[in-house]
């Protein structure tokens, strides 16, 4: 493209929310064209989809900046048009009290033309086809009623601006703009929209949360996993009737240790890894290999007041239930605390979150990067259950496993699950791993 810069500079308008830029897909117009308002120039693709870009300037196309293919940020020069001298080159202005284009209307006025819900000036857009461009007038006079000195109305050019108005319901003609020749900016919109009743109704302004600290770095952990891991999880509804009454008689029998179900269930899994080490594993993405870890450095799932925590029980496999017991306990007390360091959060190999705790049945959670599997426990409620040919009311849970399938396929993680829920439903089976 040419490198001449003169004229008037039409630059790539805000696209929508969370859009930086597109990409320029074909050049409708070239060097030397003339145009007039609201000619389509230039085919762009962001992230969401195609759009034609109508200029919202009349006259002699100067420059093109930028090839097919390349990629524009908002507000780089798109194009550069210089006046003719024509008396057509005029500028329809938005939303102008009931009036008619003024003859003498500037090139920095704006177009007016309103194309699927976006605004004019440095950009009214349109996706793929345009089916006619009608100016809004915000006045109650017919068109062409008011004389052409009549005052301008508010403009908007950013699409943004538009949405936000129409979602927080306010009227475009009572907000004035403070940016350049009174374009009404978001921080105008938002002002209009949290100020007090009498003025405007309006629905109370989102809330923004900084990612910040334990948040940030949980988000980065968890979004990461769901990058990497190609997940699965299988699951079994289980009879928790002999875990619940196992737990009370190892409580009635070690009274100052601090036993719960988790205790049982951390057990259990310990158990059911020493037979399937294959969970018990995390993948070397750079070499290439499976890595089945030795050690079982068991972590589970906290919620704290600063928000949710996985501490690691090192060499879990090492240790007794009671050890596991009091392991836990004192984990979870330093969680509460905030007073994990770094060596309590680090190194584990397989999670148990038990989320029945917030009183729901399953879930399918995000596997703790980088480990293999993680075990769900949902909460045990009485349900009918049939016992030897017959219905009764039994302590029933729901296990998940979610697994990633490069480790193993589903026999494996199968008969990891099918172990884990027997433990469950018949705890004195452990004997046997002792």
């Amino acid at each position: 493209m040419t490198a001449v810069d003169s004229g008037q500079v039409f630059r790539l308008p805000d696209l929508g929310e969370g859009l930086t830029g597109a990409e320029v897909l074909e050049w409708k117009v070239a060097v030397g064209d003339r145009v007039a308002v609201d000619q389509v120039v230039v085919e762009v693709e962001t992230a969401k989809a195609a759009v034609e870009v109508p200029c919202p300037y009349a006259g002699r196309v100067v420059a093109l900046h930028g090839e097919p293919g390349e990629h524009l940020a908002v507000g780089d020069p798109l194009l550069s048009v210089a006046p003719t001298g024509d008396a057509d080159e005029t500028y329809r202005r938005e939303e102008r009290a009931g009036s008619t284009p003024s003859p003498t209307a500037s090139a920095d006025d704006g177009s007016g033309a309103v194309l699927v819900g976006y605004g004019t000036g440095a950009g009214a857009l349109r996706r793929r086809r345009r089916h006619g461009a009608a100016a809004v007038a915000t006045g109650a006079s017919a068109p062409g009623s008011a004389p052409a000195s009549a005052p301008l109305a508010p403009r908007v050019i950013s699409p943004v601006v538009r949405r936000l108005l129409k979602e927080h319901g306010l009227v475009l003609s009572r907000l004035t703009g403070s940016g350049p020749a009174g374009v009404v900016l978001r921080r105008d919109v938002e002002a209009a929209a949290g100020a007090p009743s009498g003025t405007e109704s309006a629905t109370p302004a989102d809330v923004r949360i900084p990612l910040r600290g334990l948040r940030r770095t949980v988000a980065d952990k968890l979004a990461r996993s769901r990058r990497e891991i190609p997940d699965a999880t299988t699951w079994v509804d289980v009879d928790a009737t002999g875990l619940v009454e196992t737990r009370r008689v190892l409580q009635d029998a070690y009274p100052d240790r601090r036993i719960g179900v988790l205790s049982v269930l951390a057990r259990i899994v310990v158990a059911g890894l020493a037979r399937h080490p294959e969970l018990n594993a995390s993948v070397d993405t750079e070499r290439e290999e499976i890595v089945q870890h030795s050690a079982v450095h068991l972590g589970f799932a906290a919620q704290t007041d600063r928000g949710l925590v996985v501490p690691v029980v090192h060499d879990a496999h090492r240790m007794t239930l009671v050890e596991l017991a009091d392991e836990l306990a004192r984990l979870t007390e330093l969680a509460r605390e905030g007073r994990l360091g770094p060596e309590h959060l680090t190194g584990g190999t397989f999670t148990l979150n038990n989320y029945g705790v917030f009183g729901v049945d399953g879930s399918t959670p995000i596997i703790n990067h980088p480990e293999a599997a993680l075990l769900g426990v949902g909460r045990i409620v009485d349900k009918p259950w049939v016992v030897d040919g017959a219905l009764a009311v039994r302590k029933v849970t729901q296990l998940s496993l979610t697994f990633d399938h490069r480790v193993c396929d589903g026999g494996v993680a199968g008969g990891f699950l099918r172990y884990v829920a027997d433990a469950v439903e018949r705890p004195v089976t452990l004997l046997a791993a002792l």
